[in-house]
């Protein structure tokens, strides 16, 4: 009998098919290309971790002019760390500094001494705090108040130099100008010898007690050093720019805005005082040409309507005027300005306007909301025709405006 190997041949010798690895292999390749996308698609939407904040940044910012980004920064910092009392400093200080660099700003000044009232509830014992809070009241017009806490940190630390700058700034306001001198310089001396960081700051507090005493001249000698420390510092130009027209010098002046508005091209405050010192030396054009832009940058600030209102009369251009001032008493209406607050100018001239015009329904529109509104109010300024109404009104008809 023979054996039919063909068939009887062992079974696990037989070499597999080819076929059975590739979908195993094909699958482990889809898987693999899944988790790469994934991984990928989890880098791309999820945003790279923040570095920790630094206080050099804020004081980077400060330094560079930039008191939008400080006050961010400085803000993010106090948020992180509520007792972080050079975060505090700086913030108060951008805050102040800023309130005076361009028209619509001196909310940041009453933004400051909330900050530092309520860094002075969590840590009431810090002399840092109550310097901080004594520089945040005096900018807020609490002079008496600022001197007496600044008087309480320099007994017990008397190179304390924002406590230093606080009273003197305090003093001025109180009109004791030579003990406010006494502390300015006292403050640049600390300055000078421990810390340079502050030389701006100590600089710009001895102009102004120099131009409390009238000493202009002084005065920017001393604000140019302030400059030299920090160029970008706005309210340093506009305090420059003050001091010489205290002496006439308004090339100095003028110099002085326009740096603003190289550091800062839109800026509106820079722009209505270029506006101002135009109109003292009868340069009506560009007075115009300054008061308009004034008005197209801040269309709501009714002191911009104002300004350029009063220019067209001045110029003797009336119809332009009118409109103008109109704007400016409607602005002053809507934003609710308290009656005592005013700019009464804005009716009178536009009532001028009208009369000299012989516009009589627009003459009597605006002194009938002018009496609506003064009545009963504590107002300095006064509006009054004879009974029968304005003259021009009284001729065009006979029983009288």
């Amino acid at each position: 009998m023979r054996v039919k190997r063909q068939i009887s041949r062992p079974l696990f010798r037989q070499r597999p098919r080819r076929a059975g690895c590739l979908p195993f292999v094909l699958l482990m390749g889809i898987m693999a290309g899944f988790a790469l996308a994934a991984r990928e698609f989890r880098s791309v939407t999820q945003p790279a971790p923040r570095p920790p904040l630094d206080l050099r940044q804020a004081e980077t910012a400060f330094n560079d002019g930039d008191l939008d980004a400080a006050i961010t920064l400085a803000t993010e910092l106090l948020d992180q760390s509520p007792d972080n009392i050079a975060a505090l400093t700086l913030l108060v200080r951008a805050l102040i500094y800023r309130s005076y660099s361009d028209y619509d700003r001196a909310i940041d000044r009453q933004v400051a001494l909330e900050i530092s009232t309520a860094a002075l509830s969590r840590l009431p014992g810090n002399l840092n705090a109550l310097a901080i809070h004594a520089f945040a009241l005096q900018a807020n017009e609490s002079a008496d108040e600022a001197g007496r806490m600044a008087l309480r940190v320099i007994e017990r630390d008397e190179n304390n130099l924002l406590a230093r700058l606080a009273l003197a700034l305090s003093y001025g306001k109180q009109g004791i100008f030579e003990a406010a001198l006494r502390e300015a310089r006292r403050a640049v001396e600390i300055a000078t010898v421990a810390s340079p960081q502050w030389l701006m700051d100590t600089q710009r507090v001895l102009a102004i007690t120099y131009s409390d005493l009238g000493r202009y001249t002084d005065a920017i000698t001393a604000v140019r050093a302030g400059i030299d420390a920090h160029k970008t510092m706005l309210a340093l130009h506009f305090e420059q720019a003050l001091y010489a027209l205290q002496i006439g010098n308004s090339d100095m002046a003028t110099s002085a805005y326009f740096r603003v508005i190289a550091y800062d091209e839109n800026n509106v405050k820079a722009r209505f005082r270029l506006c101002e010192l135009s109109s003292t030396m009868r340069e009506r054009d560009a007075a115009v040409k300054y008061c308009q832009e004034v008005t197209t940058l801040a269309p709501e600030w009714s002191d911009g309507w104002y300004q350029l209102g009063r220019e067209y009369f001045l110029q003797g251009n009336f119809k332009e005027a009118q409109h103008t001032l109109n704007r400016c008493s409607t602005l002053q209406v809507l934003q609710n300005i308290p009656v005592e607050k005013r700019r009464f100018e804005c009716w009178y001239l536009q009532g001028q306007s009208a009369e000299i015009l012989g516009d009589c329904p627009a003459l009597m529109t605006t002194y009938n909301e002018f009496l609506t509104m003064s009545a009963g109010k504590n107002i300095p300024q006064t509006w009054t025709y004879p009974p029968e109404g304005p003259p021009i009104c009284a001729k065009m008809t006979p029983t009288g405006g």
